[in-house]
């Protein structure tokens, strides 16, 4: 599912789909892309990826805080390993296990999620 929310991203060098599920149930979602009201356009005329871009994660868990639901004890499902920075929203989000499809070069968010004793899951 999160494979298919990542085709709604209009960013051109990496989609990238987030769920929070809790009780077997999706509480959010998100893609990478522009904050709302902005040009649905992720990369500069040079094809790098605009400073603004949100991450997958950080939409759905903004997303998730907007809509008067929590995400304690939830489980992340992400297409691509969460870098450093979604790994710290992720930890003050409450969440305890993410699972992801494609690892990233840098493992920094990995290794961050592991020592806060949040469960990690690679999956194919």
């Amino acid at each position: 599912m999160a494979g298919v929310w990542a085709r709604n991203s209009y960013c051109k060098r990496r989609q990238v789909g987030a769920l929070i599920v809790k009780d077997r149930m999706i509480i959010s979602d998100g893609y990478n892309g522009t904050p709302s009201g902005f040009e649905n356009i992720c990369e500069d005329e040079n094809g790098v990826t605009k400073p603004y871009v949100l991450h997958a994660e950080a939409n759905a868990i903004t997303k998730v805080a907007k809509s008067g639901n929590n995400s304690n004890d939830a489980t992340l499902y992400v297409t691509a390993s969460p870098c450093v920075e979604c790994a710290k929203l992720i930890i003050q989000s409450g969440i305890k296990r993410v699972v992801y499809r494609d690892p990233y070069r840098i493992t920094d968010g990995i290794d961050l999620l592991r020592r806060a004793g949040i469960v990690v899951e690679q999956v194919d």
